[in-house]
């Protein structure tokens, strides 16, 4: 299996330091304080109660020795790994008060980038021998878009920009501020860094064509094309950039728009919609 796609735990620790302030409040936990004698130890498991694909084993990881870092942490289902009811992911040996403190917020962020790894499975293996990638968009949940992605990766799935700063995606309000197409595009080619890779939205054939006549954008986006305007679109292309489908990427449609040719596909559902993994930790 190929590694699965990691950050350094410095990137992640703001995040997490966050999430477990949030969970402690400003008196700490005082359920675990109140009925758990100091110095008692205990071996925790944390389990799946469903199928899936693993994302989150790393996050959860850090959650918990930022409570304690002497917890003594196993994992037995990596990030990227697939999962069965009843399978052995993590064990957490240590101190039973440091385990209950950190248990939400690591249960929390392995369940919900779990979900999105499973999600991004799904639509990966409708892809299945054709050249098409899917990707997610930029529809994360605020604060938790860096994890948000990496889950993706994890479920077989590739990122779109992570931000505003990464690249320029001409969309149709910048279309209808700028003036139109051509304007919108000659301006690209005038101002923007010869290291920065454009993208623009078209709706219809003929915008399509005006792209390739004005030139300038390295992808297209195809939005709410139905599949036989998308296999047109991708034989008016031709090779020329590359082609991505959006728009109402359901999974029961993912196979049928991955056989029009398209490069890639695109979809907010991944980390908007995913349901999350159902896991729990046992004493």
């Amino acid at each position: 299996m190929t590694p699965a796609a990691t950050l350094p735990d410095l990137v992640l620790e703001p995040m997490l330091r966050m999430a477990l302030m949030e969970d402690l409040g400003s008196y700490g936990d005082i359920t675990t304080r109140t009925t758990i004698a100091p110095g008692t130890r205990y071996v925790a498991r944390l389990n799946a109660r469903e199928a899936g694909i693993v994302s989150g084993m790393q996050v959860a990881a850090l959650a918990f020795r930022l409570v304690d870092p002497a917890l003594e942490i196993t994992t037995h289902r990596p990030d990227g790994s697939a999962c069965a009811p009843g399978d052995l992911l993590m064990e957490i040996a240590g101190e039973a008060a440091s385990i209950l403190s950190g248990e939400r917020v690591a249960l929390n962020f392995a369940g919900r980038l779990s979900g999105i790894a499973t999600m991004t499975a799904a639509f990966v293996e409708q892809t299945e021998g054709t050249q098409t990638r899917i990707t997610c968009t930029r529809k994360t949940t605020p604060g938790l878009r860096i994890v948000e992605k990496l889950a993706v990766l994890h479920g077989g799935g590739f990122n779109h920009r992570y931000s505003l700063s990464d690249a320029i995606l001409i969309k149709d309000n910048h279309i209808a501020a700028a003036g139109g197409i051509r304007p919108v595009l000659e301006a690209c080619k005038a101002r923007a860094s010869h290291m920065m890779r454009v993208e623009i939205e078209v709706d219809r054939l003929d915008q399509l064509a005006e792209v390739l006549e004005v030139g300038g954008a390295d992808v297209v986006l195809l939005d709410n094309m139905d599949s036989d305007t998308l296999r047109r679109a991708v034989d008016l292309v031709s090779g020329r950039m590359v082609t991505e489908a959006s728009g109402n990427m359901k999974l029961e449609r993912i196979a049928e728009v991955a056989a029009t040719g398209v490069d890639y596909i695109s979809s907010g559902a991944l980390t908007h919609s995913a349901p999350t993994l159902d896991l729990g930790l046992d004493f």
